[in-house]
């Protein structure tokens, strides 16, 4: 199978800052070393990333009280590594073209739960910003730095 040829999957990423501007990130299920990540997911077809960011983030986190603080301008997208094309996304995709958003969570922690429907999170805490591309996977690592930039921009 030839992994240039397959497209780009469309999805969606949220930035989470609580009121300490410290990141949610989740420990992921099918991925249980210590590798973090941000709520992310694909938009369904018909579907807005505004809808779809706000439904990714219920689904993974039950998270609904958030206020958007900016839609990135930018759509940002990464390729898998050659072992996990074929595997992930039932091998129809080779990565994900991404918008991402910056939110602020207006509710409680207790608001949190991951024992969703569909979990894909085992795990979450709030991290520092500066934190985040050491604790993502190496293939999301470029992403996680532009976001971080990002995230400094607004909250300094």
């Amino acid at each position: 199978m030839n992994a240039l040829k397959l497209p780009l999957r469309i999805g969606v990423g949220v930035i989470v800052l609580n009121n300490k501007n410290q990141v949610f990130v989740g420990k992921r299920k099918d991925n249980p070393g210590d590798n973090w990540q941000m709520p992310q997911g694909g938009v369904n077809k018909g579907e807005d990333y505004v809808s779809a960011m706000k439904r990714e983030l219920i689904e993974e986190t039950s998270i609904k009280n958030i206020k958007i603080l900016k839609e990135i301008e930018h759509l940002y997208q990464y390729n898998l590594p050659k072992n996990l094309v074929g595997i992930i996304w039932k091998g129809k995709f080779r990565g994900q073209k991404q918008k991402w958003f910056i939110t602020r969570f207006l509710g409680k922690d207790s608001e949190i739960n991951l024992k969703t429907k569909h979990p894909e999170f085992i795990e979450w805490k709030w991290i520092e910003p500066e934190k985040l591309p050491e604790v993502i996977v190496y293939f999301k690592k470029e992403i996680y730095l532009s976001l971080l930039k990002e995230i400094k921009l607004f909250i300094e």
